[in-house]
């Protein structure tokens, strides 16, 4: 099976940032999909799972509600390794034109006094949310993308390098 393309960023290298992802095209319209890394992989601890939860619940909340953006969102929801979340949305943007928007909702995030959804009518374990600790790391990834803004860094994948046997098969060094 070949490598799916989100296996092919340097993990090691990887630090908190917006990161297109990929990018798709289903029939007459294209998606795209963005990494919105919140810590390093394997070198920082991962975020609080009923944080996670509730900073879901929250930025999908805001991203669906915002009236320049609510149309174009498809999917807001965490990463398995529960260091950032995926951001899909119709059509193509830079992660620069994604970072006001993904600032503004991290900082509403800090500023909530709930966490939508939060019922066992609404959501599939309504118990594991952490609403102070979720704000905590919004507050943290707010401050870090404000201190960042002009760090190219942060919205460039550091990809990892392959290479090709005499063969053409690829060589994978992990």
């Amino acid at each position: 099976m070949e490598l799916i393309q989100s296996f092919s960023v340097d993990h090691t290298r990887i630090i908190p940032g917006i990161f297109t992802s990929r990018a798709d095209r289903l029939g007459e319209y294209s998606v795209t999909t963005y990494d919105i890394r919140l810590k390093r992989p394997n070198r920082e601890p991962v975020i609080d799972v009923g944080a996670m939860h509730s900073l879901e619940h929250i930025i999908a909340t805001y991203l669906r509600n915002d009236p320049d953006w609510k149309n174009e969102v498809v999917y807001w929801g965490p990463m398995g390794c529960l260091t950032g979340f995926y951001l899909i949305l119709k059509g193509s943007r830079t992660p620069r034109e994604l970072y006001p928007l993904l600032l503004s909702a991290f900082k509403a995030a800090a500023d909530a006094r709930e966490v939508p959804g939060a019922t066992p009518e609404n959501c599939g374990h309504y118990r594991m949310h952490n609403l102070d600790m979720a704000k905590w790391y919004a507050r943290e990834f707010a401050a870090y993308l404000e201190a960042n803004a002009e760090n190219g860094d942060i919205f460039e994948y550091p990809q990892a390098e392959r290479l090709i046997t005499a063969e053409g098969h690829s060589f994978y060094d992990s």
